[in-house]
């Protein structure tokens, strides 16, 4: 299991002006590599793959090697830039992700380094190839298993450290909690199927306000100038204060649905008809749905927690009660039943519905593997 590990990192003033150099080398390459494959094709409607332009890696980096800033950029950290644009390609052709476009020096914030080369732990401190040691704040011990990437990051409130481990797989007991029907939305972010409800901070409708006076600051700036820039970055100092922000109340949220349940369902769907519409799509960022999935995943295994997915068709339209098909719109907020007469929070209606649909899965996941342990043969 791979887990990521960052830290903080404190360099030197010298020693961020190398780092600045490095990640300006491996944007420098992106962007050829990336020239040359659409030139490439333009030319003879051939493509190339990442062992060609590996090849050629090799050779620009070895052009006037007295001279020549590319020799900053470590040769297998090069390596991974390449591959970063060919799975960018692969993404593209499965219809994952737009068509690759160049990138901005200044936007180009990260370069992986493999363990050993070019980059390690070392005497306490992170040993950078052509930087030397940088000073690392360790807030949590790092696990002794296997390293796989190192990865360095630049944002506008200083420079990180990220640590890839394989963890090994752990044998964990099986919560006996309650299990749980999760409800996702945006007047309650979660709601669950006993009532409790999660609704978001949502920070960046806090932080409006203030954003705004930031934004016609810059409007106001000469372009070109300091001032803007300085004008810009308080914008995105801004950003990342409510991104990590958010960050932390779902990092709390996922913790507690995992401590409090031993089973949740989830509805199996995608979030895209709320980030393109319209009227929904800043409140549907301002919650960060996207992030539930992949957190409540990893801490879901260490809890001994079953995730499980239905399908979302009807959730919020069937009553929870006796299963009559209540059709309402989505302003409509409060589910209320003609045949039965329940009345209850639409939300927590659907989460009830997905709380069944869930049981029948782990129902059926239970008739298969005891069927599976009745025609085994005896050892």
């Amino acid at each position: 299991m791979m887990r990521t590990y960052r830290y903080r990192l404190y360099p030197t003033k010298e020693q961020q002006s190398t780092l600045n150099d490095i990640l300006w080398a491996a944007c420098w390459l992106y962007n050829r590599a990336l020239d040359y494959r659409r030139k490439r094709w333009s030319e003879s409607r051939k493509s190339i793959n990442y062992y060609d332009q590996a090849r050629m890696w090799r050779d620009w980096r070895n052009e006037e090697p007295q001279e020549n800033p590319l020799r900053l950029l470590n040769m297998s950290a090069g390596q991974q830039v390449l591959r970063r644009l060919d799975t960018t390609y692969k993404q593209f052709f499965k219809g994952q992700r737009g068509f690759p476009r160049f990138k901005k020096a200044s936007r180009f914030n990260s370069v992986n380094y493999k363990p050993g080369d070019g980059a390690q732990v070392k005497d306490n401190r992170l040993y950078v190839q052509n930087v030397g040691l940088v000073k690392v704040r360790w807030h949590r011990e790092l696990p002794g298993s296997k390293l796989k990437n190192i990865v360095i990051l630049r944002k506008l409130s200083g420079w990180y450290v990220l640590f890839q481990i394989d963890l090994p797989e752990q044998s964990v007991e099986k919560s006996t909690n309650a299990p749980a029907g999760v409800d996702i939305g945006i007047t309650h972010a979660l709601a669950l199927s006993d009532g409790t409800t999660f609704d978001s901070p949502k920070y960046l409708q806090a932080s409006l306000k203030k954003l705004r006076v930031f934004q016609r600051a810059v409007s106001r700036k000469q372009r070109g100038g300091k001032n803007r820039h300085k004008a810009v970055q308080r914008v995105a100092r801004l950003h990342e204060h409510i991104a990590n922000q958010r960050f932390d109340w779902w990092h709390k949220t996922t913790r507690q649905l995992v401590n409090d349940y031993g089973a949740i369902a989830l509805e199996d769907m995608s979030l895209k008809f709320m980030l393109r519409n319209g009227n929904l799509s800043r409140s549907a960022h301002d919650v960060g749905l996207g992030m539930l999935r992949t957190m409540l995943d990893y801490k879901a295994i260490d809890a001994g927690v079953e995730i499980v997915t239905v399908d979302p068709q009807n959730t919020s339209q069937v009553c929870s009660g006796c299963g009559c098909l209540v059709q309402k719109s989505l302003s409509v907020r409060i589910h209320s039943c003609p045949e039965c007469g329940l009345t209850l929070d639409r939300d927590i209606n659907a989460a009830r519905n997905i709380l069944s649909l869930g049981r029948r899965d782990w129902a059926l996941t239970w008739m298969v593997a005891s069927c599976v342990a009745q025609e085994a043969p005896p050892l």
